[in-house]
């Protein structure tokens, strides 16, 4: 069983850094194709970006490329995904949260939320101008 604890939301001005976190908690970390998704008030959950499984391979929605960067790590014995998230925008104000897709493949990425077998519970990022 595969368990995802999100961090490091919070309230940020236009324009500031923040970098949330996932925390992976079970077997095969590496075997997991990772992925960050929000959601906003009265919006459906949208893709943000995400990673394979050697993180080699990164894909970015069009809304944030080239101001966030997702990221892996593998030190034992934490696991964990990190979004980089920078020039933050009002419109970035959401729950982030992290999911990750098992055996997809060695290349496979994911920008479908149905493709994700587990979710955290996510954690609240707010972005005022």
């Amino acid at each position: 069983q595969v368990q995802l604890e999100e961090s490091g939301g919070g309230l940020v001005q236009a324009g500031d850094s923040l970098r949330v976190s996932c925390a992976f908690y079970g077997r095969d970390f590496s075997m997991y194709a990772m992925g960050w998704f929000r959601q906003a008030p009265g919006k459906e959950r949208e893709f943000v970006a995400a990673i394979n499984w050697s993180g080699g391979n990164t894909y970015y929605a069009d809304a944030v490329q080239g101001r966030f960067t997702i990221s892996r790590s593998r030190d034992s014995p934490m696991n964990m995904v990190h979004l980089q998230m920078n020039n933050l925008k009002p419109e970035d104000t959401a729950v982030y949260y992290c999911g990750a897709q098992w055996e997809g493949g060695p290349q496979a990425i994911f920008d479908q939320d149905s493709k994700y077998d587990y979710w955290g519970q996510g954690t609240q990022v707010t972005v005022s101008s």
